[in-house]
């Protein structure tokens, strides 16, 4: 089984949600990246997104932005991102996850991309500018190798489209929790609730709620409808802001424990 399909069926089992953290690959460098996996899964974090960089990505905001422009000019390449996940399926068997625009896979070749995913062991796939619709040949190629390929909805997505992302995705659902790009907001509101349970009306998968989350007050929130939480930005502005930091990896898992705690 897909471990993350694994992982869902275990926090379930246990009664609890699970805590998505992201990072951006290669900010500051590769070799930090993989002492962050190691460091949160010994928080207690259950799934990790690792982000590609891009050099145009969509949906994110300044603060991924411009963790991609400083992974970019250190040399971040697909091809050394699935070599440290090689390298980590050495240390963990923590589920992981890339999320990545179209544009790098297209570039490497959808087949060629996810045999290579396989390869590493990477477990599932999030590609925000990429429908269903246009997923058709990359879907095929994931499941042959159990790969999760993991679809949107948002506050502003029809039934109809609810039901097409829903259908289409594997691993869980993921819940845009605002309309417009990643960041950190002030609070959450009560329709983020909403909209989550009205997701749940289409579809007996997990729905994982990210975009603007980061204090551990929201993450309780937010786990309260939702069957996980993503953390992106905030983390990725904790890792900027120990930059040049040699106690960067703790402290930032130090961070990444208090919103895992305040989850379950």
């Amino acid at each position: 089984m897909n471990r993350i399909n694994s992982k869902f069926q275990f926090l379930k089992n246990q009664k609890r949600k699970a805590f998505i953290a992201f990072i951006t690959a290669g900010d500051p460098d590769l070799k930090t990246t993989e002492n962050l996996v190691v460091a949160f899964e010994q928080a207690g974090v259950d799934i990790i997104e690792l982000g590609v960089p891009f050099s145009d990505p969509l949906a994110d905001g300044p603060i991924i932005q411009a963790s991609y422009y400083r992974a970019l000019n250190r040399g971040t390449t697909v091809k050394k991102i699935l070599e440290s996940v090689k390298r980590l399926r050495l240390k963990t068997s923590i589920p992981i996850a890339l999320m990545s625009s179209y544009n790098p896979i297209l570039h490497f070749g959808e087949d060629k991309f996810v045999k290579a995913c396989a390869d590493a062991g990477v477990d599932g796939l999030i590609i925000p500018d990429l429908p269903p619709e246009e997923a058709k040949n990359l879907r095929r190629a994931a499941g042959r190798y159990d790969i999760a390929v993991i679809f949107f909805c948002a506050p502003t997505s029809t039934e109809e489209r609810i039901r097409t992302n829903t259908r289409a995705s594997s691993g869980f659902i993921y819940y845009v929790s605002l309309t417009g790009i990643t960041g950190t907001q002030k609070a959450i509101t009560s329709s983020v609730i909403k909209h989550i349970k009205h997701i749940k009306r289409f579809t007996k998968k997990p729905v994982c709620a990210g975009f603007g989350i980061s204090t551990p007050q929201q993450v309780k929130g937010i786990g309260r409808s939702a069957d996980g939480v993503i953390v992106g930005s905030a983390i990725v502005k904790a890792i900027e802001q120990n930059k040049g930091n040699r106690n960067l990896v703790p402290a930032v898992s130090r961070y990444v424990s208090s919103l895992v705690k305040a989850l379950n």
